[in-house]
């Protein structure tokens, strides 16, 4: 993609030139968590330095954190794709928006529900669920995996959605494998029996455009730091049920959407960041469409690039795990489905362990992850416990020349 804008992209991001043993660093730890840039860092320190307050006062910095919120709902209502921003709810972290949500729900199920969960879901997004289940009284049902290349098997989605599901738990895309998961069709069959639909998109946030209204789901979760910004959680939900839902709260807060559901003083400084974070991939939107476009827009330019940009990345790098001996890349290798894999790569070795693997990249400078990556039901259907795979995970500011570096260490380092 030769007109798309790497070296102005890398610029904006200090943490990149990093040096370790003498080696440029190469950031391939972006499923764990993205480097940011120095607007999003600005951000931070200057709510911190400059605003910093709690919020209803009428003085001016509390005034300036209750704009700050709002803004930053409102970018995220175009970040997701949701019409009013008032859906939107910030919190810690995706995992205990999870919890949160799926414990006001418990209160609504009983016996004879079915709650549906998948195998390929990072644990954040299977054990809220299955102990909402347990607290209901719910019946657990499991959408398993095909090994072969991480997809789900179609005749487990058929089997375990029916007329007593309730709810259906999956993620856009798998942490583990890359495999990006059909969201809309499971909604349309869920919604045909009256279940609601939680999707987790926090590895899908950084690689593509999210649109809660194509997907149809009925809630979505996704986490600030995956994307470029701060350690915040993003939920979003249909409004009827985020105001009519039994949430746990004090009686001194708020029953208005969404801040019913923000228990406690949130994280101002984490919303600037997240604000800044939307804004660095509303900025590349309009540097390559060259045009004054909506936010919502631009992030959909952004997203077009990106996505094109990271699929070359990606195929560049399987082909060459794949001419490597004793190399098993789990998940999709098959270029005629590239539309439904994100650019992140786990793969095992026959004599060496991930964390063998990891360890002799870390001293070149190279960081990627080794485990199971929370995607526990995953690993285990792998049988890939305890050692789990190692991974190497693209994003926006990665260059083919780091993932040549990359293929050559490593196999190097596996002769």
């Amino acid at each position: 993609m030769s007109d798309y804008p790497i070296a102005e992209i890398r610029s904006l991001f200090p943490g990149l030139q990093r040096q370790v043993n003498g080696n440029q660093a190469i950031f391939f730890d972006g499923p764990g968590g993205s480097q940011s840039p120095e607007s999003v860092g600005d951000a931070v320190k200057h709510y911190l330095l400059h605003q910093n307050a709690n919020v209803g006062m009428s003085f001016a910095t509390s005034k300036e954190t209750d704009s700050l919120i709002e803004e930053t709902m409102r970018a995220c209502a175009d970040f997701v794709g949701c019409e009013d921003y008032r859906e939107i709810v910030f919190g810690q972290n995706m995992t205990s928006l999870t919890i949160q949500l799926a414990s006001a729900l418990s209160r609504t199920w009983g016996p004879g529900d079915e709650v549906v969960v998948t195998r390929s879901d990072h644990d954040a997004n299977v054990r809220p669920w299955v102990l909402a289940a347990q607290w209901s009284g719910a019946t657990v049902k499991w959408i398993d995996i095909d090994p072969g290349d991480c997809t789900h098997k179609v005749g487990t989605i058929d089997e375990s959605i029916n007329e007593s599901t309730v709810m259906v738990a999956i993620g856009a895309a798998s942490n583990f494998s890359g495999t990006i998961n059909d969201v809309r069709g499971i909604c349309s069959k869920a919604h045909s029996v009256g279940a609601e639909v939680f999707v987790d998109a926090v590895h899908y946030a950084p690689h593509a455009l999210i649109d809660v209204r194509d997907m149809d789901c009925d809630y979505l979760a996704c986490s600030s730091y995956k994307f470029f910004g701060t350690h915040q959680g993003i939920l979003w939900g249909r409004f009827g049920r985020l105001a009519k839902l039994p949430v746990a709260k004090l009686r001194v807060s708020s029953e208005e959407v969404p801040y019913r559901w923000m228990t406690g003083t949130q994280g101002h400084e984490s919303m600037a960041g997240t604000l800044a974070a939307i804004g660095h991939l509303e900025w590349l939107g309009r540097m390559i469409s060259e045009e004054n476009i909506s936010r919502r827009e631009a992030l959909r330019v952004a997203f077009s690039a990106i996505e094109e940009y990271e699929s070359e990345l990606c195929w560049r790098m399987i082909e060459g795990l794949k001419k490597m001996d004793g190399v098993k890349i789990w998940g999709i290798t098959d270029p005629s489905m590239k539309d439904m894999r994100a650019p992140t790569v786990s793969f095992t070795h026959h004599s060496m362990t991930a964390e063998e693997i990891g360890g002799a990249l870390a001293d070149q400078g190279i960081f990627a992850w080794a485990g199971n990556f929370y995607a526990l039901e995953l690993s285990e259907a792998l049988g890939l416990e305890p050692e789990g795979a190692l991974r190497v995970g693209l994003l926006h500011y990665n260059t083919a020349e780091e993932v040549d570096s990359f293929l050559r260490l490593l196999s190097d380092i596996l002769e």
